[in-house]
């Protein structure tokens, strides 16, 4: 999951970083340092999966590159920019 992905992910649920922080059960500050760093989120790999099963809990489905979706339902996809190898837009 990249940072940008988690922010997205948690604008579509409408929830705030405090909501997210309490459902996924790890600090604020923590949170925090997730969506503020650069790529694809790092740290330490559990409180990354109660942050993915906390967005999951708010119906959030979060796609991987190249995956496809596997229910219906509204959702956000990032493509590859136009001229980075991805498909026009």
């Amino acid at each position: 999951m990249t940072a940008a992905q988690m922010r997205a992910a948690r604008a579509l649920a409408g929830i705030d970083q405090k909501t997210l922080a309490e459902r996924a059960g790890i600090s604020l500050p923590t949170i925090q340092r997730m969506e503020a760093s650069e790529g694809v989120v790092r740290g330490v790999v559990d409180s990354l999966v109660k942050v993915i099963q906390a967005l999951e809990s708010f119906g959030v489905e979060l796609i991987g590159e190249d995956q496809p979706s596997e229910r219906g339902g509204r959702g956000v996809r990032l493509r590859s920019p136009t001229g980075q190898g991805g498909p026009p837009g």
